[in-house]
């Protein structure tokens, strides 16, 4: 009985001509203006021309120069470090935490756990979390966030500075555009209380799903920047189509989207599949899940995304931590579940947002979700910009906790991959000299 109804679910391919008709049809209006929005920036090839050309090494830190030379110098100092061997390496990494023991165990990279922490909002705290690393021998992220405003970081330097930086360790990075619910776009709430918003994906109403993609394709063909956040079924599915025309977009899904359950993440997925190019790509990357899901849910959802062909292209991104205020109840602390599920799941980020609790419980001012926009010039008037770069660093030292304890267990991690090579060699594939 259970085989008959399974066979009740199967979507004849004929509904698929309803689909296509919607796409198609030259008077639809909603697809009309995503084309209009689209032809601004040219063809899809001139469109991913440009963003090639403008994520350059060369191009970036001519950017940098312009708006923040003094960055400079820290960007060549993090390259020499990286090209000293300054940073330790993976097989070091365990020697120094498993001691011989590291010479007998066999990592399976199949399960690497890629380290992520969020929200990097300044360029100043990745040279911080890098002079850490090479104090403590500890690990950088593979993967950074930024939630922080994109027009006060193109201003004042910061965004090719970070871009940058993230070319020269090896690590990807998401940014998230200002096309949100905190942009005033809600006219029934006001300023970052909008968050709470979000999880009736009222973040952005009426016309600020057309502005999100105008702003992306800004951001993509000027900064090169590939990866965004994505928080509305809307933008969501005006990445899918941006992707099936040609342009290279990439874009992972915000807890915010409340993927708390194996349906939700089906749901998510069979979108993905359904846009997906002929190659079998799509521009979904990665989704953070929410707070409140449980390993079954993740271990039950990687079945279909191992049938659905995703698993290597689709990233679950977890939280480890959060922020202590303004997000979750505290103490929040997955770092033992985590343990379990990196055994089994494959292509998972362990993603920090926060310090460990009893780190955090002592500070002065412990991180705060809300602190993410605020803007810059009144984080320094108030005295807090130390506060916030303390929280950062909590951070940092949440993330290599999770690092040290996968690697007692014998699990593998993904850090910046060209500072922390598997042997320590000299390693100068990037060179910095141009405006130094």
């Amino acid at each position: 009985m259970i085989e008959n109804l399974r066979e009740r679910l199967k979507i004849p391919t004929a509904r698929l001509k309803a689909i296509n008709d919607i796409l198609v049809e030259p008077n639809m209006e909603a697809i009309a203006n995503f084309l209009d929005v689209v032809s601004k920036y040219g063809t899809p090839e001139e469109i991913n021309a440009k963003a090639k050309q403008a994520a350059s090494l060369t191009a970036l830190l001519e950017r940098v120069r312009q708006t923040r030379p003094e960055y400079l110098t820290d960007l060549q100092w993090l390259q020499q470090q990286a090209d000293e061997g300054a940073f330790v390496s993976i097989a070091d990494y365990r020697q120094n935490v498993l001691g011989n023991k590291a010479k007998s165990l066999t990592f399976d990279d199949k399960y690497a756990v890629t380290l992520e922490i969020s929200a990097c909002q300044y360029f100043p705290w990745i040279i911080a979390a890098a002079r850490r690393a090479i104090a403590q021998q500890s690990l950088m992220p593979g993967r950074f966030i930024q939630v922080r405003q994109m027009k006060e970081q193109e201003t004042d330097g910061d965004l090719p500075a970070i871009a940058a930086a993230m070319q020269i360790i090896g690590a990807s990075f998401v940014v998230t555009l200002d096309t949100k619910g905190t942009d005033g776009s809600n006219v029934h709430l006001g300023g970052a209380e909008t968050i709470a918003g979000y999880f009736g994906g009222v973040g952005q109403p009426n016309d600020r799903a057309l502005l999100w993609l105008d702003e992306y394709l800004y951001y993509y063909t000027n900064y090169g920047i590939r990866q965004v956040l994505n928080l509305n079924p809307g933008t969501v599915l005006l990445g899918y189509l941006l992707h099936r025309l040609g342009v290279d977009i990439e874009f992972k899904i915000s807890v915010f989207m409340g993927n708390d359950n194996p349906y939700a993440a089906l749901w998510t997925l069979l979108g993905a599949k359904l846009f997906s190019r002929d190659d079998g790509s799509s521009p979904l990357i990665g989704f953070n899940w929410s707070n409140s899901v449980n390993n079954e849910t993740i271990e039950i959802t990687s079945q279909f995304r191992q049938a659905l062909d995703f698993e290597q292209q689709v990233r679950f991104e977890h939280h480890i931590t959060e922020t202590w205020k303004g997000i979750v109840r505290q103490p929040y602390n997955r770092r033992d579940e985590l343990m379990e599920l990196a055994k089994c799941v494959p292509n998972i980020s362990a993603k920090h947002e926060g310090g460990d609790p009893d780190i955090e419980r002592m500070r002065q001012h412990p991180s705060d979700i809300f602190d993410y926009f605020r803007d810059k010039q009144e984080i320094i008037a108030s005295g807090d910009w130390e506060h916030l770069t303390l929280n950062f660093l909590d951070k940092f030292d949440a993330l290599n906790k999770t690092a040290l304890a996968l690697t007692e267990q014998g699990l593998s991690v993904l850090a910046a991959g060209n500072l922390h090579l598997l042997e320590r060699k000299h390693s100068a594939n990037l060179r910095l000299t141009t405006y130094t």
